[in-house]
């Protein structure tokens, strides 16, 4: 006897939405999320899509109205509510367009919590576009599936950042001159891990983050790595240390 599929199917359409959802309530998209289901996916009345919204979790609805500029849907039910997040903040000198893209993206998928962009002496790129950094943090959460979106700081000068960091959070500061094993480094949350620009931190910007009493120097391996993906490496060492990877199974996207 076959067994009887899952549903809803993992393969409906998933969205971001910024309303707040309540069961049975009726709201109207516009714009790219309009676009997308209506124009490009092309979406009739009677279907289902998933819904999320940042607080409540993630949502069933049904397509009561289907245009390329414009889709109406209804709440049907909660499928999930919101996860709890592990409590880890990315610090990272901004970097340049597409590569800081991919990194936010990345981020986001690996399960940070908040991203904090931080302008030092030789960070090469001193403005930060977080709408479009936003976007991309959420079209990423959309795809792996996560109902809780990371938070986006503006920018912050690594000076005032240090002088008021707080004392229950431990800072793990990527150290290009060494420091013990990022992988053996035992830091529950909260955490922040620290990834400076290409260029380095200078002896003077490098002293003041060893100057506060939660930074740990660590070390991300004998070779040398850009920023993105220092990022990324040292996101997933904590995850899987000290983050919630022990805890799911979750199936990998196509």
């Amino acid at each position: 006897m076959p067994a009887t599929p899952a549903w809803p199917p993992a393969s409906l359409p998933r969205l971001y939405v910024s309303n707040t959802l309540a069961d049975g309530a009726a709201l109207t998209l516009e714009g790219p999320p309009a676009n997308y289901l209506g124009a490009v996916l092309r979406v009739q009345e009677g279907a289902q899509v998933k819904l999320f919204d940042d607080r409540t979790g993630e949502w069933l609805a049904e397509v009561t109205e289907a245009g390329k500029r414009r889709v109406s849907l209804r709440l049907l039910r909660l499928l999930r509510e919101r996860e709890p997040v592990p409590d880890l903040w990315l610090l990272f000198a901004p970097i340049k367009k597409g590569r800081i893209d991919w990194m936010a993206e990345k981020a986001t998928e690996l399960g940070v919590a908040r991203l904090v962009p931080v302008l030092t002496q030789r960070t090469i790129v001193d403005r930060v576009n977080c709408d479009r950094l936003m976007a991309h943090m959420i079209e990423a959460g959309e795809q792996c599936e996560r109902t809780a979106l990371p938070k986006l700081d503006e920018p912050h000068k690594l000076t005032r950042l240090l002088e008021s960091w707080p004392s229950e959070r431990s800072l793990l500061f990527a150290d290009e001159t060494g420091g013990e094993p990022m992988a053996a480094a035992h830091a529950p949350a909260p955490a922040a891990i620290l990834i400076g620009p290409e260029g380095g931190f200078t002896i003077e910007e490098r002293d003041a983050i060893r100057a506060v009493p939660q930074a740990r120097s660590v070390s991300l391996g004998p070779r040398v790595l850009r920023a993105d993906t220092a990022a990324v490496a040292a996101i997933s060492l904590w995850m899987a240390g000290a983050g919630d990877w022990h805890n799911h199974g979750r199936r990998v996207a196509d």
